[in-house]
Parts: structure tokens; sequence; C-alpha cells
């Protein structure tokens, strides 16, 4: 993907449409359908009261405190941060669990034809798991969203007990996204204050040591940017966020997605996407919801992944409970919406290897309560 550079929005229908340099080189062009971005309108609620473009389906995969259908595991409350593993034939969705105490994360297993076939747990006694990341090698990292938090390296298949990584600092960790180029792990930190950070493993695949650094910018939306090593990772008496000078402040970091040479972060606090050009250390804004004067779909930005087509699908933390989509030629949409869960947020989106499944969940469902969440499967013609 080529170089995107952010300038100002206009409203088609429900859909925003960015102006500039895009991805692929090419002008700016409207949606097939006004206002319904590549995928079409949405339609009236299914069963589980989700809106969805035409074509596609949902089912509930688990529930909060339930059995998981076909298992005799009871499914986490409060699930978060998600990403899927390939397994055979068939692959695995891991979840987080973002209480505090005992959080953790949990795993369904499904055969080659969507089946689920067990569901178990990978992490236990540990506080408020909210996002984490893939990595190459197939571990989940499950961060801990409390301060001095800690990251944990846990494996999907929960054979495997689950690992402390202390080397990549102790902060409010939120989300991590791996760089197999680069042999780095970018980090976001959820503080009204919070830091971009990336830790560079001694020996990539193994998360036992390394440096943790900072990125040291200006206070523009966009600009160059250096990487400055962090002084004392373990953030105590001084918070890691404030131990560099020159580090670029960040209002309440979110989800983080790597792909082609660039990563993107979200920050809740001011509703932006961020986009960081990882070849020439350039970083600059992919969404601003403050210059789209309410008429973009977006609101409330939290979890973030891509998909094989190049677009971002970005999870709604309240809003209207919406699951949007940012294309590669700027289009901004509404993919998805869950009607009558207003007291919830979207968490976990991520893709099943072969890119026909959507998993993802409302933290709090319908009850607005930690104890109600419920993770859901989204099935269709996404776009390859």
């Amino acid at each position: 993907m080529e170089r995107r550079t952010f300038l100002r929005a206009t409203a088609i229908g429900g859909a925003a449409v960015f102006g500039g340099t895009l991805w692929r080189g090419a002008a700016y062009a409207a949606p097939a359908q006004p206002g319904a971005g590549p995928y079409g309108a949405l339609g009236s609620p299914d069963a589980n009261g989700i809106r969805l473009p035409s074509g596609f389906t949902s089912r509930v995969i688990a529930r909060s405190g339930q059995t998981v259908s076909g298992t005799s595991y009871s499914w986490h409350n409060a699930p978060d941060g998600g990403a899927c593993y390939a397994d055979g034939s068939g692959w695995i969705y891991v979840s987080n669990s973002e209480i505090n105490p005992s959080g953790g994360a949990s795993a369904v297993k499904f055969s080659s034809a969507g089946a689920i076939t067990a569901a178990y747990r990978i992490l236990s006694s540990t506080r408020q798991n909210c996002a984490g990341g893939k990595t190459p090698w197939n571990t989940w990292l499950s961060c801990e969203e409390v301060s001095l938090g800690y990251v944990y390296e846990t494996d999907p298949w929960g054979t495997n007990a689950a690992v402390r990584r202390a080397a990549m600092g102790r902060f409010k960790h939120e989300a991590a996204a791996a760089d197999p180029v680069r042999k780095a792990i970018y980090l976001t930190e959820d503080e009204t204050n919070g830091r971009f950070y990336r830790f560079v493993p001694t020996t990539w695949g193994d998360l036992s040591s390394g440096t943790l650094q900072v990125m040291v910018a200006g206070s523009a939306t966009s600009g160059s940017f250096t990487w400055a090593n962090v002084p004392d990772p373990d953030g105590s008496p001084t918070a890691t966020r404030s131990q560099v000078s020159g580090s670029k402040s960040f209002n309440g970091g979110e989800g983080c997605h790597y792909a082609n040479d660039t990563v993107w972060f979200t920050t809740k606090g001011d509703n932006r996407v961020w986009q960081v050009n990882l070849t020439n250390n350039t970083y600059e804004l992919a969404y601003d919801d403050s210059l789209v004067n309410g008429t973009a779909p977006l609101t409330g930005v939290d979890n973030i992944t891509g998909s094989s087509s190049g677009d971002l699908f970005v999870a709604e933390d309240g809003g209207n409970m919406e699951i949007c989509v940012i294309t590669p030629d700027d289009v901004v949409a509404s993919f998805l919406r869950i009607d009558g869960q207003s007291g919830s947020e979207i968490t976990g989106p991520a893709f099943s290897p072969d890119g026909r499944r959507l998993y993802f969940s409302s933290q709090r469902g319908t009850s607005g309560s930690s104890s109600g969440g419920i993770t859901y499967e989204v099935t269709g013609p996404f776009r390859a």
C-alpha cells in the first residue's frame, strides 16, 4: 500500500469520503450505493439484533456465564480483544476478559465447517485484560489495562502455560501489533496522556528480553518521529510515559493493527485513527472525527483490525454500536450495527484465516453488565 495523506472529509449520505493522496494513488470515489460504503446499506435487525448488509448473516458463538454450545466450558465475562489462528483445516478465536480481578482469556475452537469443537481457558488470575495482539509465531499477547499492568504471552491451543513478559514494560497496556519486517511489537497505552511504544526483542520470537522504546515527535497531527529507549520499563517510581523528554502524547490509546509497513492505532479521547508509515518514519491522521463535523458514521473508536482487501474495520466503544469500515479509497461507512445494546461496546474484531468470517463481541450485551457479554460471528461475501 502506498502512503495515504489525510486531508478532510465530505459526507455522502451515511458515509464519508476523504480526499487526498490515497493508498492506491487513485482519486477518491463515492460508494457504489450512496451512504452505504462498499457493502451496501444495512438491513433490518436480524434475530440477534444485528443490522447487516445484504448477503451477510450472524450467529451467537458464546454468552458470558453460559456454557459454550457443544462444550462444558462457561464463557468469560466482559469479552474484549481477540484474534484468530489457523488450526489445521479449522481455526481458533481467542478472547480476553476485561474484568478485575480474574481477567484472563479464553478460546473457542472451530472445525473446517465452522462447527464449535472445544472451548477452554488460556490465561487466568490476571487483571482487566483488555486488548492485545497476535504474534507471527502464533501466540496471543494479552494486555492488562491497569496501572503498572503487564503483557502476558499465551498459547491459543491451551497447551503451554502463559508467561508474563515484564520486559515489554509496565503501564496501562491496551493493544499490541507485531511487525515481522522490523522485528518489533507496537504497544498502545490507555491514558489521557498515553504514549505509543515499540518493544524490540533481543531475539525475534522470544519476548523474554529486549528494549522498550517510545515515539518521540512534536505536537502536530503529522510529521516525522524517532524512537527513544525507555530507561526504566518497570515504570516505578516514574511512569514510562514520563521518562523520555519529547515523547509524543496520545489521548487514550486503543486498538493497534499492522500491515504492509504501516501500523494503525486508535485514540478514543479524541476519536482518531492514526497511521504510522514505518518505511520513512512519519505519522499522520487516517481519520479525525472533529474534522467531519459529526457527519461520518464512525464515533467512539476502539479496537481495529484489517482484511485482505486492505479495508480497516474499527469497532465502536459506544457510539451507535457499529463496526465501521475505512476502505483504501478512503470511504468511511457502517458495516454493521447492533440494536438494543446502547450500554455496551463492540470489542475484539478478528477475521478467520480464510477471511470469510468476522468474530467480535458486545462486551456487556443487552444488560449493560460485564456478565451479559455476547460473542458473535458474521459470515458473508467479504471483499478479497
